[in-house]
């Protein structure tokens, strides 16, 4: 069995565990908007079973979510636009802040007015 997820104009409606075979005969509508995604997969590195990068295929960049973008050209998945000023990184096509999360070991929460992350107290 493997995940499929549900395409409609770009955005993900409905993620399954589903046999190729029912996705194929058309069970749950056409086919086409159904595109397979790996659980495996998080940020264009395939995981094992032991959570560690292994030399797995990464499946279209990201598992799959509602609500996320499937983009045909380049064939991947990716989640939502958490601000405005992050941008997608490819080719793990995850978002990514202008300014890096800081690395001393303290909570932060992003502001979106001043760019920058802000310690959580």
């Amino acid at each position: 069995m493997s995940h499929y997820a549900k395409v409609e104009n770009g955005i993900v409606t409905q993620v399954i565990v589903a046999e190729e075979d029912f996705i194929s005969t058309g069970a749950l509508g056409d086919p086409a908007n159904w595109i397979q995604t790996s659980y495996n997969t998080r940020g264009g590195v395939h995981y094992g079973s032991d959570g560690q990068p292994d030399s797995g295929v990464a499946l279209r960049a990201n598992y799959a979510g509602i609500g996320y973008t499937y983009d045909k050209t380049n064939d991947v998945f990716y989640a939502p636009q958490p601000y405005p000023s992050w941008t997608i990184s490819s080719p793990s096509w995850i978002w990514q802040s202008p300014t890096p999360y800081p690395t001393d070991g303290k909570s932060y929460t992003w502001d979106e007015v001043t760019k920058s992350w802000v310690a959580v107290v």
